[in-house]
């Protein structure tokens, strides 16, 4: 099992700002890190990524789409830019070294229409995410779809409409993820959610995070539940943190999160790994 955590915890940027954030999380015990692509430099990823290297550390990659990149949209302009971008959000994994790029990078996070997709607005894409996946393969990336909240989309909410939608876009480069925070949101059960991500073998990442965001295992979180049908379902990919505090202005405000959720990064990091190691006992 890889341990790892997600960076947004302390910068949305992947840059050598964020070396002493590896060494540290590194000589706690973590086995993996996850960093976010927004806006990232090649040059910048692949010193980040050697840096990792040498560390041990298995990395992964997340990134999200924006309103004036969504490959969902019907603006076969906007849709071009849109898996472009998502190019790039591979090219940018393969420099960290990253075999796994993960999020609801298939439509535009925090952009509604107001009713609920379409027979048309589902096949155009899969159409962008069949392309985006099959320059995923060429590069050995593999990309895992996160089904997020409907607070957040109305595009892919639970673990049936994901397994569905990967099930169009029908290329083996494209997989499912299970995050804990979206799925206490949106299903009614996470044991079931999880046997389902899991079918044909589709299951290939985990992002750890709390009800409320914060250290996992401090919140209400049926973790017991979690943790045991991974187990059931022989899943032995990453666990990675995903956590978020106010301390970045852009991540505080799209996450909503008003208030102080820990103590210290530090004691996040320290206790959410323990809790994550603890899992076999569960």
């Amino acid at each position: 099992m890889i341990y790892a955590i997600n960076t947004l915890l302390w910068s949305d940027t992947v840059d050598e700002n964020l070396i002493p954030v590896l060494e540290e999380i590194h000589a706690l015990g973590y086995t993996g890190v996850e960093f976010p692509l927004f806006a990232p430099d090649i040059r910048k990823c692949e010193r980040l990524g050697k840096v990792a290297k040498e560390l041990g550390l298995s990395v992964t990659t997340c990134t999200c789409r924006g309103e004036l990149e969504n490959p969902a949209s019907p603006d076969e302009a906007i849709r071009r830019h849109g898996i472009a971008v998502n190019k790039q959000m591979i090219d940018c994994s393969v420099a960290l070294g990253s075999r796994i790029l993960i999020g609801p990078y298939h439509t535009a996070i925090g952009y509604f229409t107001g009713k609920s997709v379409s027979s048309d607005e589902w096949q155009r894409t899969a159409e962008s995410m069949r392309e985006t996946a099959e320059y995923a393969a060429q590069n050995g990336i593999y990309m895992a779809l996160e089904c997020v909240n409907r607070f957040e989309t109305y595009f892919i909410n639970c673990i049936a409409d994901g397994l569905k939608f990967i099930r169009t876009v029908d290329h083996p480069h494209y997989k499912l993820m299970f995050d804990t925070f979206h799925a206490n949101i949106e299903e009614k059960s996470l044991a079931e959610a999880i046997r389902l991500a899991a079918t044909d073998g589709n299951l290939i990442h985990v992002h750890i995070s709390e009800n409320d965001r914060s250290t996992p295992g401090a919140g209400n979180i049926r973790w017991k539940e979690v943790f045991a049908t991974l187990q059931e379902v022989g899943y032995s990919g990453t666990l990675c943190i995903e956590a978020f505090g106010a301390s970045l202005p852009k991540i505080a405000a799209a996450t909503k999160i008003w208030r102080k959720m820990y103590d210290t990064e530090t004691q996040l990091i320290t206790d959410g790994l323990r809790f994550m190691q603890s899992w076999e006992n569960f």
